[in-house]
């Protein structure tokens, strides 16, 4: 399988899989193209502007800076501000948290020590700082590495995901929408967590994560803790049900590559198209691919490109021409009849609709009226 994944991304270097792809991919479990094209390490950005869609998503690089700035200074001296967001108190000095060394040669071994750290630490019973620990996840098949930025264990053997998150906290609250997204992102560390804590006797994963942002307009840290139980719930639901991409994989014609560098654009779109897609509206803010896959479905006219409430409410009607043919009163499209619930209520809008706009009609002829004979 690997040497599949491999023909398919060609000589570049593999794009790894990170917590916040496997968060959108959750929140997209559909998208067969995104699977096979992350499960392969294909980088999407590149991929986008060989195909002439670049992506605008993503981070600056002054924002990638004082992320990790920030990011810094939360974990300056040994944790002692981030015990302290924690609660630990006066206790929680620098001296008194242990910060094991977790580096080691490659991923597998990265995340070997990440699990020999995280079992010593619930022995020994005492607080323990693990700074960018490196966990493992299977996703439909394919292995996927993810970075915390933190996981701190407490001397009760539990272990809590630290996200820190360069958005502010102003007046107190932070911007819903990326606290939601920090949110998912932190399900799925817990959920590889989960993997490590079933074989280690003694410890918790815990279902809250502590997210730290800088308060107001300063680089002074605020920690808030953030429930993640129904995130935990949705996402590992979701990824379960992730075709797997060795399947995907085996559905597509023979000679289909990604490979930027070897391929022309013509021959990345046919590669592209040969996968199935699932956009939505909501692919803009989370996928490098999300410009070619709307231009796509706009040209196909597919009501996909409406939003997925909208495309859920007209059942078998897939096009936009085919919603605009049920609501004059054509024959419907396959498989969909005079008495679909959706036909039913687009031709009761569209009478509702030519009332309201001969009423106008009215109202305004009327007026004209009146005025010439005044």
């Amino acid at each position: 399988m690997r040497q599949k994944l491999a023909e398919l991304r060609g000589p570049a270097v593999p794009h790894p899989l990170d917590a916040r792809a496997l968060a959108a991919l959750a929140a997209n479990p559909g998208c067969r193209r995104r699977a096979l094209l992350d499960g392969a390490g294909v980088d999407k950005g590149a991929l986008a502007s060989a195909l002439g869609s670049p992506a605008a998503y993503g981070q600056s690089q002054f924002a990638f800076a004082r992320g990790h700035a920030f990011e810094a200074r939360v974990k300056a001296d040994g944790g002692l501000e981030l015990m302290r967001l924690l609660g630990v108190g006066e206790g929680g000095t620098a001296g008194e948290v242990r910060v094991p060394e977790l580096a080691a040669a490659g991923p597998e071994g990265r995340v070997a020590r990440t699990a020999l750290a995280l079992r010593e630490a619930t022995a020994a019973g005492a607080w323990t700082l693990l700074d960018h620990p490196l966990l493992a996840l299977e996703v439909a098949g394919s292995p996927a590495y993810l970075e915390p930025d933190a996981v701190v264990v407490d001397p009760d053997g539990r272990w809590t995901v630290v996200e820190i998150k360069s958005f502010p906290v102003l007046d107190g609250a932070a911007d819903p929408a990326k606290v939601g997204a920090a949110a998912r992102q932190a399900a799925v560390y817990v959920l590889a967590l989960e993997r490590v804590a079933a074989l280690t006797e003694g410890a918790e994963v815990g279902r809250s994560v502590l997210l730290v942002c800088p308060r107001d307009f300063t680089n002074q840290p605020a920690g808030s803790v953030v429930d993640v139980r129904k995130q935990v719930s949705v996402t590992r639901r979701q990824l379960d049900r992730l075709t797997r991409i060795e399947d995907i994989a085996a559905a597509l014609p023979d000679g289909v590559s990604f490979d930027v560098e070897g391929r022309s654009a013509r021959e990345l779109t046919a590669a592209v198209e040969a996968v199935p897609h699932a956009y939505a509206p909501e692919c803009l803010a989370a996928c490098e691919l999300a410009f070619h896959c709307r231009a796509r479905a706009r040209a196909a006219g597919a009501v996909e490109a409406l939003g997925r409430s909208v495309r859920g409410e007209l059942g078998g009607l897939a096009t936009v021409d085919a919603v605009l043919a049920a609501a004059r009163g054509d024959a419907p499209a396959d498989g969909v009849d005079d008495a679909d619930p959706a036909v039913v209520a687009l031709r009761r809008a569209r009478a509702l609709r030519t009332e309201a706009l001969a009423e106008a009609a009215a109202r305004t002829a009327a007026g004209r009226e009146a005025a010439a004979c005044r």
